[in-house]
This record gives C-alpha cells, sequence and structure tokens, in this order.
C-alpha cells in the first residue's frame, strides 16, 4: 500500500436515516411520507469574452434552487396550496428541514433549512388498481436556504 488513507465503510451516511419537517405558516409538520427529496443550488452563469484567449471565461451572476421529492400519497397539505392558489390567488410559502444523521457514522448530523419554497404543481387525485401503495411526486423551488449543522469532517479528510 502506498499509504493512502481511505474512508471507512461506517462512515457512509445510511440513506433512510433522516428526517423531514414542513413549516407552513405557524404548523410545523414531521413529514414522515417523504420517500425522498433532492435539493439543488445551481449557479447562473454570463460567458466573457476575454481578449487574448481563444475561450471565454465564465462569471458567476447569481443562484436559482431547485428541489423535487416523492412522498406517499396520504397527505393534503399540498393540494390545499392548490386549492387555495386556484380559489384566491394566495400563494403558500413553506420553509424545508432537512437532517441526516447515522449514529455509527464518524460523519455526524447535516441539517439544511430550504426557505421560501414554493410547489411547482402537484397531483390532485389518483389511484392504481394494480399498485401496491400509491406515492406522488412534487417539484419545487426555493429561494434561500441555511445550513444550521454541518457534517464533521473525517479522520484523513484534510491533509497539510
Amino acid at each position: 500500500m502506498n499509504g493512502n488513507v481511505v474512508m471507512k465503510a461506517k462512515d457512509t451516511v445510511f440513506a433512510a436515516l433522516a428526517e423531514c419537517f414542513v413549516i407552513i405558516g405557524t404548523n410545523r409538520y414531521n413529514f414522515m411520507q417523504a420517500i425522498n427529496l433532492e435539493a439543488k443550488f445551481e449557479k447562473t452563469k454570463t460567458e466573457v469574452p476575454i481578449l487574448g484567449k481563444t475561450g471565454k471565461g465564465n462569471k458567476a451572476t447569481g443562484w436559482k434552487g431547485t428541489g423535487s421529492a416523492t412522498f406517499h400519497y396520504n397527505t393534503s397539505i399540498f393540494r390545499q396550496m392548490m386549492l387555495d392558489y386556484k380559489d384566491t390567488g394566495k400563494d403558500t410559502y413553506f420553509e424545508i428541514q432537512i437532517s441526516n444523521e447515522d449514529s455509527t457514522s464518524a460523519a455526524g448530523r447535516q441539517t439544511i433549512v430550504l426557505m421560501d419554497c414554493n410547489i411547482d404543481g402537484g397531483i390532485l387525485a389518483k389511484f392504481d388498481a394494480d399498485g401496491e401503495y400509491l406515492d406522488e411526486d412534487m417539484d419545487f423551488t426555493f429561494e434561500d436556504f441555511k445550513m444550521p449543522e454541518k457534517f464533521k469532517d473525517l479522520d484523513g479528510f484534510v491533509t497539510k
């Protein structure tokens, strides 16, 4: 061996060991119906011509936050948001808090809070006579985020 430090398998974070809360107004919901959720941060960039170079540079000019989730079809909170928007024109913004923690991993716990989330749309009704259970997908955007808890650096990760 060349003396390279490698990650221990136990330090992976088990995918199902997470918590997810949805905060709408003053109500905080334990979103235990969630099957999966993914939130993405994408920088917007502008191509910049540079004298003396054959290629262009790229300058970050902003960002956007998008996400998607799949969850069991057994809550009406998002359908209520769509109904409220249809009936009143009032759009609902909310927060999603996601924490990942596997007690066997030295990585510890990470929490991300997505703020000013807004659903793109959703399923109003569904059934599947041949299915085992019902689930639904939801796409959303978010306008801000924070990270109140960060994973710990694993031994060997930081080198000098």
